[in-house]
């Protein structure tokens, strides 16, 4: 789409497929227009409707909801638990689970990939539920993996009849190619099992006394001493579930960048080791009070977040009424896709756009600029709603990893590097780093003390 929009010499792509009108957006600016506007926000704050979500019993995912008062409801309760403010509530938690990072790539630096994923899982099941997954073999980690693998299969381009020809979800089961049927059963009966776990998880420990805080238990410690409605403890459960499917697999996806990046650019490690032991030194971990202290630390998160989107193309928005634009008419339920990808990679905004450079993020003074905004947060009334919980996990990660480890090419039996695999790849909607072989070296006696103290 971007060599489309040279070639054309255009930033919006306009597309149909099979009677779908579809534009799709590879500038920022035109984004920030079309999905930020005042007089245009909620024109295109709606999502297309998938036939195919309701018999996967997935409607509760707050990012595919049609605009409207049950999406405001939703969008409200994670404002307020999501906010700025109330990230920081958040931090015991991320800090206890970058801390069972540090010690699983200190025991098997050669599992990080395993370590990534425990990492991004049990930190969004924690906060959401108060649920300590002891192993990636956790049957809720299981349902809800192969329940959003298969989901996203069905849902994507191609994926079902049923999308396209919403009449064929009427084809009794039994007919001979019967559409989907198999697939859809499957994906409802393993999002019940990822609602069924942590709810009754949630019910046991309010019995057994041993509640831990998260988002649900919170809002049932409230329920049951002030009260709360019928329909706000469902758009609890459905953030809830919402949060764990959307951040575990893009905190996997950043992380894994991130360690991809390292490894790939040693100078970069050294600039931010340097950074690190000026400011903070070896007695104690970095905290997210440190953050603004942390530029280079800081230029890094904003680096691996431009270089690689985790959802690249981004979930389509869709016009609610006709709009006119730049001398185009776009109808009412045209499909537009911002896109991430292109925006991150415009070379008149970030030259060399395909080096790691965190320096880019710097004025002539030395001093972070302003262009601080993470383009894979989404635009508008759409846009990521936990950015401020992703953005603070994501530096406490990054400046932790870096105060314990340095992370180098792995070498093969006979002592000689391994080449780096520079390649990424995509999943369904998901883009990720393709795997690569590194090692995690423990930069000191006084790191190994801190991973040591975690315990």
């Amino acid at each position: 789409m971007k060599e489309w929009s040279k070639k054309y010499n255009t930033p919006i792509i306009y597309l149909e497929v099979l009677g779908t009108r579809m534009i799709v957006v590879n500038r920022r600016k035109e984004a920030e227009d079309l999905f930020e506007s005042p007089t245009r926000a909620k024109v295109y704050a709606d999502r297309p409707y998938f036939p195919v979500v309701p018999l996967m019993d997935c409607e509760y995912n707050v990012s595919i909801m049609p605009y409207g008062e049950g999406w405001r409801q939703h969008r409200k309760i994670c404002q307020n638990y999501f906010n700025r403010h109330a990230a920081q509530e958040y931090e015991p938690v991320q800090t206890a689970k970058i801390q069972q990072l540090l010690r699983g790539l200190l025991e098997k630096p050669e599992e990080f990939e395993k370590h990534n994923k425990m990492f991004s899982v049990s930190l969004t099941m924690a906060m959401m539920f108060g649920y300590d997954v002891k192993s990636l073999d956790d049957p809720c980690i299981s349902a809800a993996d192969r329940a959003l693998t298969i989901g996203a299969r069905v849902n994507g381009p191609g994926g079902s009849i049923i999308n396209v020809i919403p009449a064929f979800r009427y084809i009794p089961k039994w007919f001979p190619g019967a559409p989907s049927w198999k697939q859809i059963d499957e994906v409802r009966k393993l999002t019940a099992e990822m609602k069924r776990i942590p709810m009754e998880f949630v019910k046991a420990s309010f019995d057994n006394g041993t509640v831990t805080p998260s988002l649900v238990t919170n809002f049932y410690e409230r329920k049951y001493t002030i009260g709360a409605s019928i329909e706000e403890e469902e758009i609890i459960k459905n953030v809830a579930y919402t949060v764990y499917g959307a951040a575990s697999d893009t905190t996997i996806s950043s992380t894994g960048t991130f360690f991809y990046a390292m490894v790939a650019n040693p100078d970069v490690q050294r600039k931010a080791h340097h950074e690190i032991d000026q400011v903070i030194g070896s007695k104690r971990l970095p905290t997210l009070a440190d953050r603004d202290s942390l530029p280079y630390i800081e230029a890094i998160y904003r680096e691996v977040m431009r270089l690689n989107q985790p959802i690249p193309f981004s979930v389509p928005h869709c016009l609610s009424e006709d709009d006119h634009y730049q001398g185009y008419f776009i109808h009412k339920g045209t499909l537009v896709f911002p896109n991430l990808w292109a925006m991150a990679h415009d070379e008149e905004v970030y030259p060399e756009p395909f080096a790691f450079k965190p320096e880019r993020f710097f004025d002539q003074e030395g001093s972070l600029n302003t262009n601080d905004r993470v383009l894979a947060y989404g635009f508008g009334r759409r846009a990521c709603v936990g950015k401020h919980v992703a953005s603070s996990t994501m530096w406490l990660l990054i400046a932790s990893v870096l105060a314990c480890y340095e992370i180098v090419q792995a070498k093969d039996e006979n002592g000689n590097d391994i080449e780096i695999d520079h390649g990424f790849e995509e999943e369904g909607l998901l883009s990720h780093k393709r795997k690569f072989d590194c090692s995690f070296v423990v930069r000191s006696i006084a790191a190994q003390k801190l991973i040591d103290e975690t315990n």
